[in-house]
């Protein structure tokens, strides 16, 4: 695995690769690697010949009172995790590389980031628009694989992919959890003993929901009412928001039909967890 830190050594390297006739997998993050992360190296390893792992703490994602400086690093332990999933190409640039100037020019997703983590976090998806068409410009023609965990991240790259015309496909790759169902994430180090036993109860909720779904459940505002319920009974649980939506759009539907995705939003001690399940309703 090669290191680089560079734009134009990272673009000079998949270039030439796609010259070559090779394929590019990419798999951009934030660092702070756990099991999830790996899967995702997996997947581009089994479906690309040139494997791209980035690590960049973005600034431009994180709002007033968010605390960029104590986001979690940890970059040697990083740079192991990619060699071991076979990433060949490993970008970890400086800020100053991605952004040597002051950055006057920004990419919004509309609709989509209004609701949920964007009504919470009101810049945040602005931020990971902008930086995830800058490291697709960067890389070039390839597939750019996401976890499915951050799925409102997912329909963000989707609809900017498809409006901007970039040579890009968007590989959504399985949520991985732990053994009692919650979903593997860098926030979990900030769980306690006590704290990390009540977040399973995020998981529950979303199975609960499924079930009534396939039960024949078709409104929307019951399916979500249940797994506010399920979150209700744990106490160390602070609910944001419960919602069952269009799998794509993120839009309301009622009564469900087709590809839906419940989520949810949930504060467990310190941090802020995220989860999320997909439902095919019958026809």
């Amino acid at each position: 695995m090669d290191t680089l830190t560079t734009v134009a050594e990272v673009r000079a390297r998949t270039e030439a690769a796609r010259a070559a006739g090779a394929t590019v997998g990419f798999v951009p993050t934030m660092g702070y690697l756990h099991e999830g992360h790996a899967s995702l190296m997996a997947a581009a390893r089994r479906d690309c010949d040139l494997v791209v792992a980035s690590v960049f703490v973005n600034p431009l994602q994180f709002g007033v009172g968010e605390d960029l400086d104590a986001y979690p690093r940890d970059l040697a332990r990083d740079t192991a995790l990619c060699r071991e999933a076979g990433v060949d190409l490993f970008f970890a640039p400086p800020v100053a590389e991605m952004y040597p100037e002051p950055v006057l020019t920004t990419v919004a997703v509309e609709g989509i980031t209004e609701r949920f983590e964007g009504a919470t976090r009101p810049t945040h998806f602005a931020g990971v628009a902008t930086v995830v068409t800058k490291l697709l410009a960067v890389v070039g023609p390839c597939r750019v694989h996401f976890g499915a965990k951050d799925w409102q991240q997912v329909c963000v790259v989707r609809r900017l992919v498809a409006d901007l015309s970039l040579p890009v496909e968007v590989v959504a790759c399985p949520t991985v959890r732990e053994a009692d169902g919650l979903a593997r994430s860098s926030r979990n180090v900030y769980l306690g003993p006590e704290e990390r036993a009540a977040a399973p109860v995020l998981h529950r909720a979303l199975r609960e929901g499924a079930a009534l779904v396939a039960a024949g459940e078709r409104r929307a505002g019951a399916v979500e009412a249940r797994m506010a319920e399920v979150v209700g009974t744990e106490p160390l649980a602070d609910l944001d928001y419960v919602a069952a939506v269009a799998a794509d759009t993120l839009a309301p539907i009622d009564p469900l039909a087709g590809e839906v995705r419940l989520l949810l939003a949930a504060r467990v001690g310190r941090p802020r967890l995220l989860d999320n399940l997909g439902v095919t309703v019958p026809a």
